[in-house]
C-alpha cells in the first residue's frame, strides 16, 4: 500500500496522512464493488503476496467459461 500511496503524493502533491486516508477510501470502495473471492485478496495483493490471487482467479474464470460452453454455470 506504501507504493500507492507514494504514487499518490507524487501525483497530486498532497501529505502523506491526507495520501494514506485517499488510497484507503478508494481500497474500500473497491472492495464494496468486487466479487467476495477478490475482494478478500485486496489487502493481501496490496502487501505483495499474489500467491492466493491466481489461484481463486483461475477458479472464477472457469466457473464463468464453463458456463459460456455449456459447462457449469
Amino acid at each position: 500500500m506504501d507504493e500507492l500511496i507514494n504514487l499518490i503524493v507524487q501525483k497530486t502533491g498532497i501529505s502523506q496522512e491526507n495520501a494514506r486516508k485517499a488510497a484507503q477510501t478508494a481500497i474500500d470502495f473497491l472492495k464494496t464493488k468486487l466479487p467476495a473471492p477478490v475482494a478478500g485478496q485486496v489487502d493481501a495483493v496490496l502487501a505483495g503476496d499474489m500467491s492466493g490471487v491466481a489461484g481463486q482467479a483461475g477458479e472464477m474464470l472457469k466457473g464463468k467459461l464453463g458456463g459460456a460452453f455449456g459447462g457449469q454455470k
